[in-house]
């Protein structure tokens, strides 16, 4: 490996490593998607404890297990396909050459795809994660008690919330890791692309987790959410 490539690599784990930290550090500053819907989905569990029939709720969130169970399928596929090549001996690894990779010694070609494998294998356990999770909410809402007490019926909500948050953001994870892996699949037409790959995927990210119309506008439903709770809506 040459220098560039060492410090391709030391920025690809630096961002796919540092980026929790720094949505963490923008949701201090302006707030970002994802912690945003954390109040939108608190709010939707406590209004399903106020629906008697809460067949909506189940039919939203059986939506969300099906679309976790589509990408942990694929995410499965395309690591047997990258698998097949890391593993099918030396003549499937030099066809890469055929379609403009780098021509590199045949160690560090496997080093590449293990990157890409990496990124895939990751993001299988948290689609793996993430539907275990929903449907641990799933039974929650299916258990939801005919509470008359609105304190009882805020407390079940906030405690169906507190399981599906981490659901839905492990589903994100497994998503953002199919960023990285096309990052680190740039990586096989050399450092350079590498680099710019990993800083492409890295603020495309960013972008739409703070500057998107998406966030913006999710934004802009949470402040009005916060305002009708404290108004005891």
């Amino acid at each position: 490996m040459t220098t560039i490539d060492w410090l391709g690599l030391g920025l690809f784990f630096l961002c796919w490593l540092g980026y929790g930290l720094l949505l963490r550090l923008l949701a201090h500053r302006s707030g970002t998607l994802n912690t945003d819907m954390l109040t939108v989905r608190h709010a939707w569990m406590t209004a399903m404890t106020h629906r008697e029939i809460r067949l909506l709720d189940s039919q939203l969130l059986g939506h969300s297990i099906n679309s976790g169970s589509f990408f942990a399928s694929s995410n499965l596929l395309l690591i047997a396909g990258v698998g097949g090549i890391l593993f099918g001996g030396d003549q499937a690894l030099q066809g890469f050459t055929a379609v403009g990779a780098e021509q590199v010694p045949i160690k560090l070609l496997e080093a590449k795809l293990g990157l890409v494998l990496l990124c895939l294998a990751r993001g299988l356990l948290d689609f793996i994660w993430s539907i275990r999770q929903m449907n641990y909410a799933l039974a929650l809402i299916g258990a939801a008690p005919e509470v008359h007490s609105e304190a009882d019926k805020v407390a079940f909500g906030e405690a169906t919330a507190e399981v599906l948050n981490p659901a839905l953001a492990a589903f994100s994870q497994g998503v953002r890791g199919y960023y990285f892996a096309l990052a680190a699949a740039a990586w096989l037409f050399g450092p350079i692309w590498l680099c710019a790959g990993v800083l492409s995927a890295f603020a495309l990210l960013v972008w739409r987790q703070s500057g998107s119309p998406a966030a913006r506008a999710i934004r802009t439903a949470r402040r009005l959410l916060e305002v009708n709770r404290e108004r005891g809506f």
